[in-house]
């Protein structure tokens, strides 16, 4: 396996820019932009590559990899009183947990490519 594919590389849409942009999350913010989708996803490996030679050059060691992390389904949040207060409110007039509701609420904010189903 290549070490590129150790780390996930994301290409997406961007209406701002009016163009594809590609990052890799947690190591470099959006770093190539274009008008074709695999191009662009084409030039994020290769700079991958690159900054993964200059990494061993340096003798750094390299991130983490990102690619094939297990999620336990749990997380623990800390949104502060108010924010606390707010949720259950909302949650008591939909009828739902908070839990569900909270879930309900994340899924919603992050559908948009993150999430499906």
């Amino acid at each position: 396996m290549k070490e590129r594919n150790r780390y996930l590389k994301i290409v997406e849409w961007s209406e701002e820019d009016k163009c594809y942009v590609g990052s890799v999350p947690g190591w470099l913010g959006t770093c190539c932009h274009g008008d074709n989708e695999e191009k662009v996803y084409h030039e994020l490996c290769q700079i991958v590559d690159e900054w993964i030679e200059i990494y061993k050059k340096g003798g750094n060691p390299l991130p983490l990899s990102t690619v094939g992390k297990k999620y336990s389904g749990k997380f623990q949040l800390r949104p502060g009183c108010e924010l606390h207060q707010a949720l259950a409110i909302k949650a008591l007039q939909t009828g739902e947990s908070l839990n569900n509701f909270c879930i309900k609420v994340l899924k919603q904010s992050v559908s948009s490519g993150y999430l499906r189903g």
